[in-house]
């Protein structure tokens, strides 16, 4: 079976790590987060992926020379972004009848194997995968009945339960006859109304597999935190989580949700909890990371406070200064009294 990812995202949501990373190469885990999403296709019977963007596409370029096994990779270069329904009408040579899409930027543990056979058994055009919340309101809802779809519903005003779009799917290429090629397409506003209007059978597959869109730096942390706790089928790391190369003082502090990428430094009497650190990262003697996300070189301070924050590539932060719910742009100092440009 074949498969496409949607990697063409610019995670605006992200920014500023997104700045210099693309999203679905972020680390999770120390390790980049597309890596995961092959892999778990991989479990399931998927010989060959393909990708696409226009995004920072030569950092996808050391991505696919590391890539080894099952599944290959099939990359196209979009010319302009195609959005996620483009995306796949432009990757249709590329693949079978029946084939996979997942969002980038979603992780799951999502039995696919089940998934597909749901889609044979009913005889759909097209499966959404399907997961129940409490608040769909940043969602919006999917309505069915006897598991067939029915509408896609705009995002409640208030606070309401229900089933929402999971970010994988099961389509068959018949579904998509009749879409131009090269062009600007919504796979959730324009080709899943389009099928349900027309009669179409589009199914939903509600399970209560883990998931979890990794667009914000909350939920990215989060993400981070339950793989900790081993909330998700298959993954199982001690906790924290620390690279072999990372130096910790042995007077330093790390908290039981803290992931320390190659190579980072934590000095003596130094305080890291619920963090991520990315490869790299040097906290100074004295300081305090809580609650963040440190991309690949942060530089934090000797007995500097960084609270609730996001620090992208190179970013630093002075001795002695005091951020919180920041966003630090590659390469810039964070201080006391001052957010100055700095070289990478």
């Amino acid at each position: 079976m074949k498969a496409v990812v949607l990697v063409g995202g610019e995670g605006t949501r992200l920014r500023p790590l997104t700045e210099t990373v693309p999203k679905p190469l972020l680390p999770l885990m120390n390790r980049p987060f597309l890596h995961r999403v092959l892999d778990h296709l991989g479990e399931h019977g998927v010989h060959e992926v393909v990708l696409s963007s226009s995004y920072l596409e030569s950092t996808f370029r050391t991505f696919l020379l590391e890539r080894h096994g099952d599944p290959t990779v099939t990359w196209i270069t979009e010319a302009e972004p195609l959005g996620t329904g483009g995306a796949i009408v432009n990757a249709l040579p590329h693949l079978d009848d029946t084939f996979l899409v997942l969002n980038g930027d979603i992780l799951t543990d999502l039995d696919l194997s089940a998934m597909v056979a749901f889609h044979r058994d009913h005889g759909a055009a097209a499966t959404i995968s399907l997961a129940r919340v409490d608040d769909a309101r940043p969602y919006g809802l999917v309505a069915t009945r006897d598991s067939r779809v029915l509408e896609f519903r705009e995002k409640p005003a208030e606070p309401v339960p229900g089933d929402i779009n999971a970010g994988t799917y099961v389509l068959d290429r018949e579904s998509l006859a009749g879409w131009e090629p090269g062009r600007m397409i919504s796979i959730e506003r324009e080709i899943f109304p389009g099928l349900i209007e027309s009669g179409a059978p589009v199914y939903g597959f509600l399970s209560d597999a883990y998931w979890m869109d990794l667009g914000t730096p909350e939920k990215y942390l989060q993400a981070h935190f339950d793989i900790l706790e081993g909330k998700l089928l298959g993954l199982r790391y001690p906790s924290p989580y620390r690279d072999d190369t990372a130096d910790v003082d042995l007077q330093a502090h790390l908290g039981r949700w803290v992931v320390l990428g190659e190579g980072v430094t934590v000095g003596p009497n130094a305080e890291v909890d619920d963090s991520v650190l990315h490869a790299g990262v040097t906290v100074g003697p004295g300081a305090r990371v809580l609650g963040s996300v440190l991309g690949h070189d942060v530089v934090v301070g000797a007995r500097a406070t960084v609270t609730g924050s996001v620090l992208a590539e190179g970013a630093r932060v002075d001795d002695d200064a005091e951020i919180a719910d920041a966003r630090v742009s590659a390469g810039r100092v964070a201080g006391r009294e001052r957010l100055t440009e700095r070289p990478l």
